[in-house]
């Protein structure tokens, strides 16, 4: 084994003969998440301190505010479509754009919208998105403020190969991937360019995925391994990333990434970008992103954001807005602090649903592992009375006033004992009219609530809205950061959305949020990436044909992927994939297998039904009930 690959070896805290994947099944266990920390007080608000990162005239974590960007759909070599697509998104609030740099080739083409834009009075700094190409990466880095590298597959490989990597193997991988980073890497630090290191779950290498399966960790190990080599050339002016499209596995990802730097010192303080990767479009899309991004804004974690929506790229700024604007105005912070020493009652690393016994009611089992049931007030319930049997799966399951719930103060001990005391559980959820924020109030009831009552979540602690409040995607991201983020931490057998006042959208909210989360599978699901320049196909007019065509499969979850960067890779978690092969060209996969090539895009969504077909996953579109 050569000197370098000996050096990474030893600075890895590998060990021959196999110890390294005992090593990474035992990061990964309870025991060893007992030692992590991400947050410092996951009932009390406080923001992760990080050092500044300046991405041209941008400043990211430090004391900036939470900054917000997006990514250009325009074709790379079209520089006037691209100059006047980042002027739009720029008049509407984004603060970086990213663009996406496939070759050298296309990334030349960077000098000519960098020109543009400054043509036109414009200095928002730009991103080259990279995947594959250092040379891309090389040329891009001369034009561009930033440059995004993902560890899975810059300079790396993707061919789920299933190897067996030896530890000097491995070692002798990473020698070679930092061969070829470096040069980036100094030219970066040359130039006073930034990096984000961006790690997507469906995107790790074959090493990383040997060595640490499709996990988390594997995510984790896979940034860190380019933030050394950076760190050796005293390079800094880095952020991380931990995208997929799971908002679960997202969340676990971001919160590992962050224990572990708290874990390598205080000089591992660098700046985090959150996003939930191919989240779709329309309420799907943000209700995904909101669970995943706003969850861990509520922990404190993440200095920039982006919310990857299958639709024009203006309309991702005013959700990326509405998710960062309490952070950045401060809002949190003056909520009643909590002050407890109670320990959480999950493992913020590794999800498990909170066990709870089962009971009975209004006829609808709730708790002990039954399907987490949607409560609404009498009022919603008799406004829908008449029509119940045309609200299809977006029924309102139990009346609140009716239940038996016992509504408390978390911070109340007697009240709490009182409740404990009972030897019959109990439906329990936290009282309206409280000074705290909703995630830590429910999180400190589940603590100090014996695990056999069950618990009834809430999007707000201020009532039933009214004729009159917010407009409906505030309320939507409002009920899917709370609700969705405490689905996400295993609490909640009942949900209940108050905030929106009307009915039927209350009712849809709900639902949607237990899809997202994973936590009640009643249509299909999607994971549809935003369009970019490499899409090689209509991303928008295309999900929406297949969402018509498919929509009705209850539990099946098709991947729409504009081109193959993104395809096989992220479509881990899915069933069925249509990803662009070519121009005009399409590729359908089974899980992440590519089945049929080279389809004509006119033809592609037929054949994506006859293989749905053939693995007997399809039913026919079921009659309408009249109402």
């Amino acid at each position: 084994m050569g000197g370098e690959a000996g050096r990474i070896l030893g600075e890895r805290g590998l060990f021959l003969g196999g110890l390294g994947v005992l090593l990474a099944r035992f990061m990964s266990s309870p025991a060893q998440h007992a030692l992590l920390r991400y947050c410092p007080d996951l009932f009390n608000y406080r923001r992760r301190p990080t050092r500044e990162v300046r991405v041209g005239k941008v400043g990211i974590g430090g004391s900036n505010p939470i900054r917000v960007q997006s990514m250009l759909t325009s074709d790379t070599r079209d520089a006037e479509a691209c100059v006047k697509e980042a002027l739009g998104l720029v008049e509407v609030g984004c603060e970086i754009v990213r663009v996406t740099a496939q070759t050298r080739q296309i990334a030349e083409n960077l000098e000519h919208i960098r020109a543009g834009l400054q043509a036109a009075g414009c200095d928002v700094p730009l991103v080259a998105d990279i995947h594959f190409k250092p040379d891309a990466a090389m040329e891009a880095v001369k034009w561009v403020e930033k440059v995004r590298v993902n560890p899975g597959n810059y300079v790396d490989k993707k061919k789920f190969a299933v190897l067996e990597y030896t530890d000097e193997a491995y070692a002798e991988e990473l020698v070679r991937i930092e061969e070829q980073f470096t040069p980036l890497v100094l030219e970066c630090k040359r130039l006073g360019r930034a990096m984000r290191i961006g790690t997507n779950h469906g995107s790790l290498s074959d090493r990383i995925m040997n060595r640490y399966g499709d996990t988390p960790l594997g995510m984790v190990e896979s940034a860190l391994e380019f933030a050394r080599i950076a760190r050796r050339h005293d390079y800094h002016n880095f952020l991380f990333s931990m995208k997929a499209s799971n908002p679960k596995v997202m969340i676990e990802a971001y919160r590992l990434l962050v224990a572990h730097l708290e874990a390598q010192g205080a000089d591992w303080n660098y700046p985090i970008h959150l996003g939930v990767t191919e989240a779709g479009d329309g309420e799907d899309g943000r209700i995904k992103s909101a669970i995943g991004i706003g969850s861990l804004l509520a922990d404190g974690i993440g200095d920039t954001v982006r919310v990857s929506l299958t639709e024009d790229a203006i309309f991702e700024i005013p959700v990326c807005y509405a998710l960062v604007k309490p952070y950045n105005e401060g809002r949190p912070a003056r909520a009643s602090l909590v002050e407890v020493t109670d320990a959480v009652s999950y493992d913020p690393f590794s999800y498990e649903r909170r066990a709870s016994a089962r009971m009975t009611v209004q006829g609808v089992d709730v708790g002990g592992g039954a399907t987490v049931a949607v409560v609404t007030s009498r009022r919603k319930w008799e406004a829908v009375a008449h029509k119940l049997a045309g609200l299809g799966d977006y029924k309102p399951e139990i009346v609140i006033e009716d239940s038996g719930v016992v509504a408390v103060d978390p911070r109340d001990a007697a009240a709490v004992a009182a409740i404990n005391a009972d030897a019959e559980a109990r439906l329990v959820t936290v009282a309206d009219g409280l000074d705290l924020r909703v995630i830590p109030a429910f999180r400190l009831l589940a603590a100090r609530l014996e695990a056999r009552h069950a618990i009834l979540l809430k999007d707000t602690l201020d009532g039933e809205a009214v004729a009159g409040g917010d407009e409906f995607v505030g309320n939507l991201l409002r009920a899917a950061t709370n609700i969705g983020s405490l689905l996400c931490d295993g609490i909640g057998d009942a949900v209940i959305v108050n905030g929106e006042e009307a009915p039927g959208q209350s009712f849809r909210i709900s639902y949607n949020i237990l899809q997202a989360a994973g936590t009640r599978i009643f249509k299909t699901d999607y994971v549809a990436c935003p369009s970019c320049g490499r899409t090689l196909f209509n991303l928008q007019s295309t999900t929406q044909k297949i969402r018509a065509a498919t929509g009705h499969l209850k539990g099946v979850r098709i991947a729409v992927m504009g081109c193959i960067v993104n395809g096989p890779g992220e479509m881990a978690d899915a069933d069925f994939g249509y990803v662009g092969g070519a121009p005009g060209k399409i590729n359908l996969y089974v899980g992440k297998t590519a089945v049929k090539f080279n389809i004509p895009e006119a033809e592609a969504v037929e054949r994506l039904i006859d293989l749905i077909k053939e693995h007997d996953r399809w039913v026919e579109v079921p009659e309408l009930v009249a109402v």
